[in-house]
């Protein structure tokens, strides 16, 4: 759980002068004035005073209670992102109506996922999310890694159709081959030389996958899961969802299953063997996306290379 008051989810920088400058609120207090009012305006729902925000970027998430129980709400300043927040929102109530753990928004009395509502320094996208109990994805429970990697292939598997959302028409996705090679040539810092020269090596007569890229989430890991008894049980935050191949999808997921805010390390190799076999247990990979994902996975733990100091060991990681 994140602590009582207002925090920042990684930015070291003093939360309260961040809530003020980012957003225009002075403390907590405020916060919950303004939400009580637009939650019973905007949703017809009480709220009682929040307890805890926390404020990443420029989106900010608050746990308040409230006559429909504990709730979530989690607002962005970013304009040039609302319509695809818009989309996203929409899509977890898809999701959940397919058994897909997800929180789905609580509608708006107009019926909206989301809205937008003017805040003291300007327009904020404003979502209303049931609270869902569980602890984060601890990645030495091997059990609730494999049920991760179980949880992120039907996640796959339900977004496979959803051809029609505005965010799968985004523009045509970069062959794999293309895209690892133009890194190799202007953003490899020669950090992990051997690592480089067998992802060369590897990519060498590899085809394009046959799989068509689709919705994925894009940022499936630790921070993002809430597992009880070893299942999980929530797959949170679908802002960052993109058009890509699932395997890119499942690659980054297990690179960077183990992080969480500021702890920021790779997935041990037990854990990542075992989100694998999760994974396949539900899709199994073909031949050409096994070899797709041996390569991805090099290649994006030598991107994770840190330049200087490295004390959670990326590089031995490669």
């Amino acid at each position: 759980m994140l602590p009582l008051g207002v925090s920042m989810l990684w930015e070291p920088v003093e939360a309260g002068a961040a809530l003020r400058e980012r957003f225009g609120f002075g403390g907590l207090a405020e916060v919950s004035a303004w939400l009580a009012e637009v939650l019973r305006g905007t949703w017809a729902i009480t709220a009682e005073d929040a307890d805890r925000l926390v404020i990443s970027d420029q989106n900010a998430v608050v746990w308040v209670a409230s006559d429909r129980g504990p709730l979530v709400v989690k607002w962005s300043r970013a304009p040039e992102r609302f319509a695809r927040l818009d989309v996203s929102a929409e899509l977890l109530g898809v999701l959940a109506g397919r058994g897909v753990p997800v929180a789905a928004p609580v509608p708006s009395v107009d019926g909206r996922a989301r809205v937008v509502l003017d805040g003291p320094h300007g327009p904020l996208s404003v979502t209303v999310l049931p609270e869902l109990a569980g602890d984060w994805l601890d990645v030495t429970d091997l059990a609730a890694v494999r049920s991760a990697g179980a949880c992120l292939a039907r996640l796959h598997e339900a977004l496979r159709d959803q051809t029609g959302t505005r965010l799968a028409q985004d523009p045509a996705v970069e062959g794999l081959r293309s895209r690892v090679e133009r890194w190799s040539a202007t953003g490899d810092r020669g950090l992990a030389p051997d690592a480089s020269r067998r992802l060369g090596d590897a990519l060498a007569g590899l085809t394009e996958p046959h799989e068509a890229p689709q919705l994925v989430h894009n940022d499936f890991r630790a921070a993002n899961l809430l597992v009880l008894h070893s299942e999980v049980v929530a797959v949170l935050d679908f802002d960052e969802m993109v058009v890509d191949h699932p395997v890119v999808d499942l690659a980054h997921s297990a690179v960077y299953l183990a992080t969480r805010f500021t702890g920021w390390g790779p997935t041990p190799l037990p854990a990542r063997k075992a989100f694998r076999a999760g994974y396949e247990s539900v899709r199994p990979l073909g031949p050409v996306e096994a070899r797709w994902y041996e390569v991805l996975v090099l290649w994006q733990s030598i991107a994770a290379v840190p330049v200087g100091e490295d004390p959670t060991g990326w590089a031995g990681a490669v």
